[in-house]
């Protein structure tokens, strides 16, 4: 990662949300976030597989309802959320990995949050949606190794071989086109909501070029979070947020 500048090292980054279609980079740039500030990364994806695994009230919830081919609902990921955040990592901040994904999970999100010191920022990165599709579709990997490849950013020096250790590589089930294009479907049917939300409330949203250097991106993402923890005033729920909020036990 690059050098920060010293004016950003007393930043407290609070929660933060990165926010984007797939493929924009919201994985990268989270991690040199987490590395930087030394904050949690909260993945629901995560947490779900961590209460099922350790058998959780929560987590056998959301194994009855998938084992009927049932979808996670929100109030049930919403109290994973909120039991995460209970923890001790989280007081000087966390990126929001997948969450929230939907208008109602942003609204609870704010109520959760109305008494806490620092509200939700949320970063958009924008990439072209055929930038999007080439970085996607042109990724491969090692099987062995695990080090990935793109047919355009980053060839391997023998075209389909790893350079490390001379194995096939392969291409993930999802990094298709037909698969980018459910994607971007699902993004739109639901995150743009999420997108729109946030922009409305103009002081606690950013949005930075994520077609550029990772380093470039970065530094914008950097740049955005010190001008948002300046501006953002705590987060005035809506009623119905709040009315979501006491519908959530503690667990």
């Amino acid at each position: 990662m690059t050098q920060r500048p010293d004016n950003t090292k007393e930043v407290l980054p609070g929660p933060v949300l990165l926010l984007g279609a797939p493929g924009v980079g919201k994985g990268t740039q989270a991690k040199r976030l987490m590395d930087e500030f030394g904050i949690p990364q909260i993945s629901t994806g995560d947490l779900l597989r961590e209460h099922r695994k350790n058998h959780t009230p929560l987590g056998l919830m959301a194994d009855d309802l998938m084992s009927r081919g049932q979808l996670v609902p929100d109030d049930l990921v919403n109290q994973m959320v909120q039991t995460r955040l209970q923890q001790p990592d989280t007081q000087r901040g966390y990126i929001l990995d997948g969450f929230p994904r939907t208008l109602n999970q942003a609204e609870w999100l704010d109520a959760q949050l109305a008494e806490a010191p620092l509200p939700v920022v949320a970063v958009n990165i924008v990439v072209p949606e055929q930038v999007l599709l080439e970085r996607i579709t042109g990724r491969f990997s090692c099987p062995v190794c695990g080090t990935i490849y793109h047919q355009v950013s980053h060839p391997p020096r023998q075209p389909g071989i790893c350079d490390r250790d001379g194995a096939a590589l392969i291409q993930r089930s999802d990094d298709t086109v037909e698969v980018f294009h459910e994607r971007m479907k699902s993004f739109r049917a639901k995150t743009a909501a999420v997108i729109e939300y946030y922009k409305a409330h103009g002081s606690r949203f950013a949005q930075v070029d994520g077609d550029a250097a990772v380093d470039q991106v970065t530094n914008a993402i950097r740049a955005a979070l010190q001008r948002l923890r300046q501006d953002a005033a705590p987060p005035q729920p809506s009623s119905a947020g709040a009315t979501r909020l006491k519908a959530v036990p503690n667990v």
